[in-house]
């Protein structure tokens, strides 16, 4: 008892020493428990993996190739270390052929995908903007009609990662979301995504999967990384700053668009089995003697543009990504602009909202469906376009939509939650 009564003095004697104490090996235990949770985490996803690599083939079979560009750049510079962590033991252990290659510089996706050679898989591990380059670069090749049927995995690496909500479950630890992202590669559950086609009147064409975005709220974003000693204040204060020097923020902006066009139905997942001989001996004959009349070619009729002038603290134009596998009846991009008469207050309000979320619109926003879109700028101070959130110097563009272009991998249990969201 005396030993322990001599414990507490001295504690209580030294009081500022013993609390730093307690507070270092509470951190400690906290840092190596989480470790010892990401550990577990990656055993579990590599026993899954086993199993896939288990799997007997035909002898005549090979090995699925798969490719993966990742940009050790992204995450801060983290990102390789955590690909060969979280990512590359489960697509080793799953019987993989991977082929990895690494990006150098800013723009070097783009070229590496014009050159790269037909593979079964094509993984991009890494965050908005290499998606972005890679899918750019894939839509640019000659035989991108062949080559954009290759089914398509994203490994969320980045610090943005737009996409990962649409096709993974969502998780706050980053382990848990790159293997059960990498885990849904390997169950090969895939879903169409529709593409936006931007192009200006003498650049190449970039291409998109969730949209672009103009204006003040963009603007004011941007800015936000600047004030990060405000802490949890930075988003408002970067937004208050930019009224303060400029009010009002609206810009001036004419839209052209086209009406959206019906949706086809569904291909079937599988051919129908060929007729019989017989069958196709009579159809021969039949067609022979009496051949069918050629009906005479259609007329393309002009396209009907609708035009309208917008004054928007905002203009986003952006696709149906956000939930791939909602059945929709059209085919269409969304074109959405925020009022000009937001107050002060309100433009902040939102804003903060926004710097979350950048496809919330507020209620009395101008939504439009349409296949097509032609957006008309003023001459000067245009500002910058947001694409897939990376950064273009704003100009006339015509934006055009690819319905269901590529395939991307999608986890079977996130699919569920999203059909859910739509019931």
């Amino acid at each position: 008892m005396a030993r322990v009564v001599k414990v507490f003095r001295i504690l209580r004697n030294n009081w500022k020493k013993s609390t730093f104490a307690v507070g270092v090996l509470s951190y400690g235990g906290h840092w190596l428990y989480g470790k010892h949770c990401d550990n577990v985490l990656r055993r579990e996803a590599c026993l899954q993996a086993r199993e896939f690599g288990r799997q007997q083939i035909m002898p005549q079979e090979q090995l699925k190739k798969a490719t993966v560009i990742l940009n050790p750049a992204a995450c801060d510079g983290k990102a390789n270390n955590l690909f060969e962590k979280n990512a590359a033991p489960i697509l080793h252990l799953a019987g993989m052929e991977v082929k990895l290659v690494k990006t150098d510089y800013e723009g070097q996706a783009k070229k590496l995908m014009e050159l790269m050679e037909q593979t079964d898989l094509l993984i991009v591990a890494g965050g908005d903007g290499t998606l972005q380059e890679v899918i750019t670069g894939l839509l640019r090749r000659p035989d991108q009609e062949t080559f954009s049927n290759t089914p398509i995995g994203f490994i969320p690496l980045g610090s943005h990662n737009s996409l990962s909500p649409s096709l993974h479950l969502l998780s706050d630890n980053k382990v848990k979301h790159i293997t059960s992202a990498t885990l849904s590669i390997l169950k090969g559950e895939t879903v169409p995504l529709d593409v936006l086609q931007i192009k200006g009147e003498k650049e190449q064409p970039v291409f998109a999967l969730m949209g672009l975005r103009w204006g003040a709220f963009r603007d004011a974003a941007a800015t936000i990384s600047k004030y990060w000693y405000l802490g949890p204040l930075k988003t408002k204060a970067a937004h208050w700053l930019s009224t303060l020097r400029e009010w009002p923020l609206a810009r001036e902006a004419t839209v052209s668009y086209l009406p959206p066009s019906l949706r086809p139905p569904d291909l079937p997942p599988q051919k129908p089995p060929r007729p019989n001989l017989l069958y196709r001996i009579f159809r021969r004959l039949k067609n022979y003697w009496n051949p069918p009349v050629e009906e005479p070619p259609k007329v393309e009729e002009p396209e009907k543009w609708e035009e309208q002038q917008l004054s928007t603290l905002e203009l986003m134009i952006q696709t149906h990504n956000k939930n791939p596998v909602e059945r929709r009846i059209h085919d269409s991009l969304m074109i959405c602009a925020e009022p000009d008469n937001f107050t002060v207050g309100d433009f902040i309000t939102v804003g903060s909202k926004k710097a979350d979320d950048p496809s919330q619109f507020t209620s009395v926003s101008t939504k439009l469906e349409a296949g097509a879109c032609q957006v008309k700028l003023p001459e000067s101070g245009c500002g910058f376009y947001n694409i897939d959130n990376e950064e273009y110097e704003a100009m006339a563009v015509e934006v055009r939509l690819l319905p269901r272009k590529l395939h991307f991998f999608i986890s079977g249990e996130r699919r569920q939650q999203l059909l859910t969201q739509v019931q």
